[in-house]
């Protein structure tokens, strides 16, 4: 009998089998995952992690915001939405040798990979020379580099992939029934659009979703049936808990229940088995033991540093003390 199976019952080892990743997933199969007792989820799931990463490594990465507010887009979890009175201040794009200095820093505590976010609807051709520069600077530091800019032309994918870019972020958020709730600026296709190009042109993907939003189960195990449905699979999946902000649509959402929340890590391995799951936005309201069953369900990445974009994130030194207290060393 395999480690992985439970006595008496019959296991499809295809179904674990990390020499084939499926793409053919149906939602009732997906939602059928949310719906095991959490023990035998979490079994599963750690099953399948154990399959194809070190159960004990946790990837960093460090995330800095090199354009801040202004944008068009009416996202209703976002801050920096010009339709929206947080009190942001807009920024433009910062200069080279800042986001370099970052960048050295953000190796310096230890991050493998520096992303850089952008508040645009999509970049403008005069940015990109900068934008490019950004990129080469940060690998010649010895960082994995990856960008979040917004919409893509499949020109502009490119020319961030010759400048030797790593990974793009481009989230799809929620599922496709929801995702009018929340955005109406840009549909649902707009952002399957950009992953197409986006992998056209060779860079890997960072594509994951925001739990906290007022969906349902359905839709979590809807967007989970889409990621895993892509010819690729993202190699990098965000699972963020929605940081509500006042003077955003979303100020008052309730927060998802912390087991649902572990539910969907989980589930999010099982369907996307070589994937990297990070915990993204949302951590300074996690316990430390909920971060410790979300890495048990096959978390494998987390954002590093006192700052994601605009709101906050667990100080360095805190997931330094966390990781000591779980025997988990950051990834190489």
């Amino acid at each position: 009998m395999s480690a992985c199976a439970h006595p008496g019952e019959p296991v499809d080892e295809a179904a674990f089998d990390a020499a084939v990743p499926r793409h053919d997933w149906t939602q009732a199969q997906v939602r059928a995952l949310f719906d095991l007792p959490f023990a035998d989820l979490l079994h599963r799931a750690q099953c399948v992690h154990r399959r194809n990463f070190d159960p004990n490594a946790v990837q960093v990465s460090t995330l800095l915001s090199i354009k801040t507010g202004a944008c068009p887009e009416d996202c209703g979890y976002c801050p920096q939405s010009a339709r929206h009175r947080t009190g942001l201040e807009a920024e433009p794009l910062m200069a080279l040798d800042e986001v370099l200095e970052a960048a050295r820093a953000a190796k310096a505590a230890g991050a493998t990979r520096f992303c850089m976010g952008a508040a645009w609807r999509s970049p403008r051709a005069r940015e990109f020379p900068a934008l490019t520069e950004m990129v080469r600077g940060v690998k010649a530091l010895g960082l994995e580099t990856c960008m979040t800019l917004g919409m893509l032309s499949a020109e502009q994918a490119r020319q961030l992939a010759a400048a030797g870019l790593d990974y793009y972020n481009h989230n799809l958020d929620t599922s496709e029934r929801f995702y009018g709730e929340v955005i109406t600026t840009r549909t649902y296709q707009d952002r399957l659009d950009t992953l197409a190009h986006v992998r056209a042109a060779g860079l890997r993907v960072c594509c994951g979703g925001i739990l906290g939003m007022g969906e349902d189960v359905d839709d979590r195990a809807a967007l989970l049936q889409t990621l895993a449905n892509l010819p690729e699979h993202p190699e990098s999946v965000p699972i963020n808990q929605l940081v509500p902000v006042p003077g955003t649509p979303l100020e008052h959402a309730a927060p998802p229940d912390p087991l649902d929340f572990v539910r969907t890590v989980a589930v999010a391995r099982i369907v996307l088995p070589r994937s990297t799951v990070r915990l993204s936005a949302g951590r300074t309201a996690m316990s430390d033991e909920l971060q410790a069953l979300c890495f048990l369900a096959g978390a494998n990445s987390i954002f590093y540093g006192d700052r994601l974009l605009t709101t906050g994130n667990p100080a360095s030194e805190h997931d330094r003390r966390l990781f000591a207290r779980l025997g988990i060393h950051p990834a190489p």
